[in-house]
């Protein structure tokens, strides 16, 4: 499993994923979950993944060779409209879980593969999507300004409590560490290292592609930091008056 998210504030895009694949006792694998494009002068985009590690590749590579060798169905750097590039990635994705699904399902594996997609082109404001198995996608919105796949429970809590389209990007890059942080904490399956790439509005680059492994000072000290703020808040709650 895996967890990753996206937020959306005024000033640009936060990115953010763990890198764990499987965990048990003895094995632990990582690979990166953050692929970033920039195919085209005009556009920036990072895509997310979660689901089989094996088809996220795959689409990953269909997305390359189609930068190479436009086709009839498109590419990432034709679209003129950031939906228009959700709506391939989505279509590129079904295909390939059709290809590939009934023998994974045979083999008791789930093909599914779900995409949160952030960027920009020029000609319009910065975006952020998730895209489903299906190859439909939903965005998100100022009221709605975060979205997650994967293992999306433990880390939710802060992000309903916290996140604000006004936001400052950087409290925004913090958020997602807290969330991922507290999801690891829950989850074996979700842990370090983590990515955060942070976008600013319209400067189609993302010069800030963090790595931060488990023993990290910053991170160490992010988290301790919200661990000790949570205890205190706790500790100042009003007194339940027992009878």
């Amino acid at each position: 499993m895996t967890y990753c998210l996206g937020i959306s504030v005024q000033d640009g895009l936060v990115l953010a994923s763990d890198s764990r694949t499987s965990a048990g006792v003895d094995y632990t694998s990582v690979y990166s979950k953050m692929h970033l494009f920039e195919p085209a002068g005009d556009r920036q985009l990072v895509l997310l993944s979660a689901g089989n590690l094996a088809l996220s590749q795959q689409l990953v590579r269909y997305l390359e060779r189609d930068l190479a060798r436009p086709g009839p169905a498109g590419n990432l750097a034709e679209a003129r409209y950031l939906f228009e590039i959700a709506e391939y990635i989505g279509a590129v994705n079904l295909r390939i879980q059709q290809q590939h699904g009934p023998a994974l399902r045979a083999a008791g594996q789930s093909p599914e593969v779900t995409l949160i997609l952030g960027g920009q082109i020029a000609s319009e404001p910065p975006g952020l999507y998730i895209i489903y198995p299906q190859g439909n996608y939903l965005a998100a919105s100022v009221e709605t300004p975060y979205l997650q796949i994967g293992e999306i429970k433990y880390g939710k809590p802060m992000l309903d409590r916290v996140t604000d389209f006004d936001m400052a990007l950087e409290d925004a890059a913090q958020l997602s560490l807290v969330s991922l942080d507290a999801t690891a904490r829950s989850n074996l399956s979700v842990g370090s290292p983590y990515e955060v790439a942070v976008y600013r509005r319209d400067s189609l680059a993302v010069p800030h592609r963090f790595h931060f492994a488990g023993d990290d000072p910053f991170l160490s000290e992010l988290t301790a930091t919200w661990h000790l703020g949570v205890c205190e808040a706790f500790a100042r709650l009003p007194r339940f008056q027992w009878c």
